[in-house]
């Protein structure tokens, strides 16, 4: 089974920027994609043989998630616990022996003015994720807006205490793969460097491949060892973000 997660910064943007030849191309079975910016009705993409799952922010042109997927769910459910439905955060997928969540985790903002937001956020999935985790293993996928370590961005030193690598945010990071959740792309490339998922669009940072891993494949622990492959697709342009993929056998 192959997944696919993609930020597509937009998604009416980046159906222009050659998202379905993309799409065809991958051949994914589950392919999810954070901050569609866009309302019901606003972007038409159809797939023969895909279904297709929106959770849209109340606040027009901001955030929300998506789900094609030509493996039919037993269910589908938006939000944690009822929570996050405004902003379009989340959208959980029931498989016959997974459950898959697709988060567009909240950026922490310049000046960290939403820090605060970001950590309930975070304490929320976790405890989301774990009581999923008790009944069917879990594939968390998205954009978690986190470097985990230093090996997962560029200029390390320079970034710290900045949005996105905080002590914080990757202390929560730390805390949900203690939790029993195994980062796959990291476990299997332990020692990658310069393999990211999001360049600034400023300072040639795509050319110059000064970009942060903050978009990501976690399973739970059980899970991992059907995991054959975890992918960065970086030549993939059309965003800010490429996607990333995963191979479950």
């Amino acid at each position: 089974m192959k997944l696919i997660s993609w930020n597509v910064n937009g998604f009416r943007s980046v159906l222009t920027k050659g998202f379905g030849e993309f799409f065809d191309r991958a051949d994914a079975d589950v392919f999810c994609i954070q901050e569609t910016k866009m309302q019901p009705g606003q972007a038409e993409f159809e797939r023969a043989g895909y279904d297709a799952y929106f959770s849209s922010a109340e606040k027009k042109g901001y955030s929300g998630t998506a789900v094609f997927t030509r493996v039919k769910p037993l269910s589908v459910s938006y939000g944690i616990d009822g929570k996050y439905n405004d902003e379009g955060r989340v959208i959980t997928l029931e498989f016959e022996d997974f459950r898959l969540v697709n988060s567009y985790t909240p950026n922490a903002q310049r000046e960290l003015t939403r820090l605060d937001y970001r950590m309930i956020y975070e304490d929320d999935l976790r405890a989301y994720l774990l009581e999923l985790d008790k009944t069917k293993p879990v594939v968390l996928c998205g954009d978690l807006n986190v470097a985990h370590e230093e090996i997962d961005l560029k200029n390390a030193k320079s970034n710290i205490g900045n949005a996105g690598f905080t002590y914080e945010e990757r202390g929560k990071m730390t805390e949900l793969l203690a939790a029993g959740f195994t980062d796959t792309y990291r476990c299997l490339n332990p020692d990658k460097t310069d393999a990211y998922t999001w360049w600034s669009y400023m300072f040639k940072s795509r050319e110059r491949n000064t970009g942060w891993r903050i978009d990501y494949f976690i399973t739970s622990n059980r899970l991992f060892p059907r995991v054959s492959d975890a992918m960065i697709y970086a030549d993939v342009t059309g965003s800010d973000h490429c996607p990333v993929g995963l191979v479950l056998q």
